[in-house]
């Protein structure tokens, strides 16, 4: 079976659809990164996405809607926090942890009790949902453990022969998964997975917002999770990932002192000045390299990079995010200088 590339027209949105309703499964842009949707209540459906993304089993899926008070049809219950966080930041890049109800099948869930809730901004799934009629459960459209694809041409190059279709929709805005919450308290959220809803950004909305452990250390193995990405080795390229935190001069060092073929660097926009090794940049601040991050990971493995030194990002703000997907894909290990 060969994938179809789809346009961003309503003819082929509609044929998306009629696809998704068919059980079958379809790469679709998002805000965020480009994502794999099938029906979330057909199990066979979402079987297809964990054969076709090698996903394991107890990794759960995120649903997707096309308004929040849809949420009701796939929850025993919503907090009253949820509906003031979906007022101030839905449509958009958060996913609520909630009890999930029969209709969201533990296949979807990855076995929990409990499911993610996402309205997305992005015209193109917003349409495929409302065009479907069905929550759409849509985990990222790589293989299990790459990077993120942020672009169709990399959706087709993981997933040709193994899904439906890919509709493109054009370069992701923001680059890296959506922000994962579940509710603690009333008046307090944990952060399970960062994202470009910051901390900050809750907090303007909840009393008191706790940063997960498991966003910058390793999970135990057999542990479950209640939110994607916080378990498994996640977003590497072929290439081996190494993260260094330290100033620029000493990152030149190590670099030169570790330097032959296959060797790259992955720098700042600013950095490349008289920067004697082969590099790519991945943007100056933490929004650009949100943006940017997996892109270019996928550019270095087209290059041949063995072996990848990376400039850590901060770890405030959107930054978080982007030294969450660095420190999974190196295997929590960190060089600080």
């Amino acid at each position: 079976m060969e994938t179809l590339l789809l346009k961003n027209n309503i003819d082929d949105i509609r044929y998306a659809a009629k696809l998704i309703k068919d059980g079958q499964v379809v790469g679709i842009p998002t805000e965020t990164v480009y994502g794999l949707g099938a029906d979330a209540s057909n199990e066979e459906a979402v079987a297809r996405i964990f054969a076709a993304k090698g996903r394991p089993a107890d990794n759960p899926l995120i649903v997707h809607l096309s308004d929040f008070s849809d949420a009701v049809n796939y929850t025993s219950a919503i907090p009253d926090l949820a509906h003031s966080l979906a007022e101030r930041f839905c449509p958009g890049p958060l996913t609520m942890i909630m009890p999930k109800n029969e209709r969201i099948p533990m296949v979807t869930s990855g076995g929990l009790d409990t499911v993610g809730i996402r309205v997305p901004s992005h015209p193109v799934m917003h349409a495929v949902i409302e065009q479907s009629g069905c929550a759409i459960a849509a985990p990222s459209a790589n293989r299990s453990g790459s990077p993120s694809p942020t672009s169709a041409e990399y959706v087709l190059r993981d997933m040709n022969g193994r899904v439906a279709a890919v509709i493109d929709g054009g370069q992701s805005e923001f680059g890296v998964e959506s922000t994962v919450i579940s509710f603690e308290s009333d008046d307090a959220v944990r952060i399970l997975r960062p994202g470009a809803i910051t901390r900050e950004m809750l907090l303007e909305v909840c009393g008191e917002v706790i940063i997960d452990h498991a966003i910058l250390n390793e999970v135990a193995e057999g542990a479950k999770v209640a939110s994607p990405g916080m378990k498994y080795k996640h977003y590497a390229p072929k290439a081996d990932i190494i993260m260094v935190e330290s100033r620029l001069e000493d990152f030149v060092s190590l670099v030169g002192s570790n330097y032959g073929e296959g060797v790259y660097a992955l720098i700042f926009d600013g950095d490349e000045t008289d920067f004697p090794y082969r590099y790519l940049t991945y943007g100056a601040d933490s929004s650009e390299q949100a943006h940017w991050l997996f892109q270019r990971l996928r550019e270095l493995d087209d290059m041949g990079a063995e072996k990848v030194y990376v400039r850590a990002p901060s770890a405030e703000g959107v930054g978080l995010a982007v030294y969450n997907r660095l420190i999974r894909a190196a295997g929590f290990e960190v060089i600080r200088i």
